[in-house]
């Protein structure tokens, strides 16, 4: 198992992070013997995190009454329960999500400001975790373009990863930091940017290779595989599925969406289908692997390897706390084909609680749930199918730019500036670059060419709001929840000249040729909602209705492990866990 080149050196490997994170040169060498630490006895061996891609807050209660034992009803009934936490930033995309809930800090601090953002050093959209300097370890095992459905997978110039884009510490650096670097961290999930930014710069990530169905890593992490990762993919557990179908866990007539299996708008890719069963295929098929991500088969193959990884690394063996993040991806991929109110997600959720207890039953015989302290949260949550609403008389609809009159507004722009399409370099949903250089070079003023613009957007159908960067920046916008929201997304290098928010239920549902049923990405609550539950390891149990966000997990996690928040962590522990922990 060789040792991560990372941690040999702290110098380009993290891009000059590690002076601004405080993760010294001992955090990153090999990691010392653990038993020569004995810490306070009362902490948990193992801390688990949970994040469900996509999983709206209201979702693990619309079908809490046919959930098993042990699963979400075990957070429920005998967890702290917060029936009210909201993502307080505008752009509720997955990396978003997942770095806020890893550092505790908002988009503007921690720099995950989207999926994709323009990069005006290069001159072009990067992908959020992309890293030319850390190949993946297995070749052949990055995205095909061809093939690849996810548009911002598509983006990335390079397959290879890194933690570095991440501005700030995580909690689990800081429990690196916390236990002389001998907590053991690891993260898990299909997507890669799941994985990585709840593993930190300090601990280690493993990835679903839709190339390969194998689970992988990059060179940032290790120079070979362990044996164990090596004999997990030697299996090859994902073709199992070759030639089966996803079918319904149970009898159709007991679903509330049984009717609504084929509804209008819901995506049907490959031969996938949009109604029960769908088929995966051959295991040779050119889209076979991505199937198994589109569904149930994908968490269960993440909880497979998680449970494996646990095992292997002999995680909470000790009285050193060790960390283990698994982001659930399907659920996430379901909403984007068929819609959160679908049978398909219904099902989905249902197989997911079942994944969740087999694991809280596992962690229970490895380590014990009384040493372990489980969180569960979301990265966002997401939109209905416009079809559903419109059903119910419901505004809704689907926002396509490509479809948009712009001659008034470029003639207004070119009135007042002299110029129109070239002072736009790029669209990158939310954020509209400007041409700085064009803005400068034409003795204009930025911030008075981004009211413009914003100005111009806002009369385009679909859109309810389009800010000014400078106009945030400098104090000059009003005071109001929505962009309170912006700001909180802001970071002054990455994000855009003006951001633009659609109307509530109205998105862009066409990306790059991929037609989806639905999407996130919004400051409107059913994108904001997510839960927030704790577990095991003496946590009360309680209901909590009192408003929380997701910005305040991490401080938790700290406050509870008696280590220091991470770096541009703002969030503030939940009282109810912190002091009912330790009552």
């Amino acid at each position: 198992m060789g040792l991560s080149r990372v941690r040999k050196s702290s110098g380009p490997a993290l891009r000059g992070l590690s002076v601004a994170l405080g993760v010294a040169g001992a955090l990153v060498a090999a990691r010392p013997a653990r038993a020569q630490l004995e810490p306070a006895s009362d902490l948990p061996r193992l801390i688990l995190q949970i994040t469900v891609d996509q999983l709206r807050g209201d979702l693990p209660l619309r079908y809490s009454d046919r959930f098993v034992d042990g699963g979400f009803r075990y957070l429920l009934e005998e967890g702290t329960w917060y029936h009210d936490a909201q993502h307080a930033h505008a752009n509720t995309e997955t990396i978003v999500g997942h770095a806020t809930l890893a550092t505790g800090a908002h988009p503007a601090a921690h720099g995950m400001v989207g999926n994709l953002w323009f990069d005006r050093a290069l001159g072009r959209t990067v992908y959020n975790i992309e890293d030319p300097e850390y190949r993946l370890l297995t070749e052949g095992a990055g995205v095909d373009q061809e093939r690849e459905i996810d548009p911002t997978q598509r983006a990335a110039r390079s397959d290879g990863r890194s933690p570095a884009a991440i501005l700030t510490s995580t909690f689990s650096d800081e429990l690196a930091i916390g236990t002389a670097g001998r907590a053991k961290i690891f993260g898990v999930s299909v997507k890669d940017r799941g994985a990585v930014s709840m593993a930190g710069h300090a601990g280690r990530a493993f990835w679903f290779s839709k190339q390969t169905g194998e689970f992988v890593t990059s060179t940032y992490y290790y120079d070979a595989y362990p044996d164990w990762v090596v004999e997990w993919n030697r299996e090859r557990k994902a073709f199992a599925y070759a030639d089966t179908r996803w079918e319904l866990l149970h009898g159709s007539a007991s679903y509330m969406f049984a009717e609504h299996d084929d509804r209008e708008g819901e995506t049907e890719l490959a031969d996938f289908g949009r109604t029960f069963p769908h088929p995966y295929g051959p295991g040779d098929g050119p889209y076979f692997t991505t199937l198994l991500t589109l569904s149930p088969a994908g968490d269960a193959l993440t909880l497979d390897f998680a449970k494996t990884l646990l095992e292997a690394e002999g995680l909470g063996e000790d009285d050193v706390p060790d960390y283990l993040s698994i982001s659930f991806s399907s659920t996430d991929y379901v909403g984007h084909l068929f819609g959160p109110s679908s049978l398909e997600s219904e099902d989905n959720l249902l197989r997911l609680d079942r994944a969740l207890a087999e694991l809280f039953a596992f962690v229970d015989e490895r380590v014990g749930l009384e040493r372990t302290l489980i969180v569960l949260s979301a990265d966002h949550g997401g939109a209905e199918l416009p079809s559903y609403l419109q059903e119910l008389g419901i505004p809704s609809g689907y926002v396509d730019p490509d479809s948009w009159d712009r001659a008034a507004g470029l003639a207004e722009l070119e009135r007042r500036f002299g110029a129109s399409e070239t002072l736009i370099a790029s669209y990158d949903h939310p954020y509209v670059y400007l041409n700085r250089d064009e803005i400068e070079a034409r003795g204009l003023e930025q911030g008075e060419v981004e009211a413009a613009v914003a100005e111009e957007l806002m009369k385009l159908p679909g859109v309810a709001l389009a800010v000014s960067s400078v106009a945030l920046r400098e104090g000059r916008a009003p005071e109001m929840p929505l962009l309170e929201a912006v700001r909180y997304n802001f970071n002054p290098r990455r994000s855009g000249d003006v951001f633009v928010v659609f109307e509530p239920g109205h998105f862009i549902n066409d990306f790059d040729g991929l037609t989806v049923a639905t999407t996130h990405g919004s400051p409107w609550r059913y994108d904001t909602f997510v839960p927030i539950a704790f577990g095991g390891w003496g946590v009360p149990s309680a209901s909590v209705h009192r408003p929380v966000r997701t910005v305040d997990v991490a401080p938790t996690l700290s406050s509870l492990m008696r280590i220091k928040p991470p770096s541009g962590a703002v969030g503030e522990p939940l009282v109810e866990v912190v002091e009912g922990r330790h009552r």
